[in-house]
């Protein structure tokens, strides 16, 4: 219940920052082009371009930074996979001729395994979440250019 609440409060206090900084870039526009009197305009229209190369430029930047974040997560996530499997098939394959003790070492370090693989996944996917609401949030100022 109270989790609904605070999810309301946040997306109201998002969509009220993003308009006040739409509204500061246009003031500030509006400011450098009637405060200038010779060049203020071609000033204003100056400040419009460098950032809307600025706004490209950062969402190239994000989209490369979240494929290096994934290549990164990726190789420890089939590492651990792979340690899992391996784990389990000799715990599998050893029961027949090994005393019951080491198959029970084996299938729990097979099992420590898969809890070290669900603690990456997890951690590798709030990761990339909170990469993309950081290119997200970046992104709301200039939606209300």
């Amino acid at each position: 219940m109270y989790l609904q609440y605070l999810f309301g409060i946040l997306s109201l206090e998002g969509s009220l920052t993003s308009s006040v900084d739409g509204l500061t870039l246009k003031t500030t526009k509006a400011v450098v082009t009637s405060a200038i009197p010779v060049v203020g305009k071609l000033l204003g229209e100056t400040v419009d371009a460098v950032l809307g190369c600025s706004n490209i430029l950062k969402n190239a930047v994000g989209f490369v930074g979240i494929f290096v974040v994934l290549s990164i997560c990726l190789m420890p996530i089939i590492k651990l996979a792979i340690m899992s499997i391996a784990f389990n098939l000799a715990s599998a394959l050893s029961e027949p001729i090994a005393d019951k003790k080491v198959v029970s070492v084996l299938e729990q370090i097979g099992d420590s395994f898969k809890v070290l693989l669900g603690m990456i996944c997890t951690v590798s996917i709030m990761l990339m979440i909170g990469l993309t609401l950081v290119i997200k949030i970046t992104n709301s100022g200039m939606m209300y250019r």
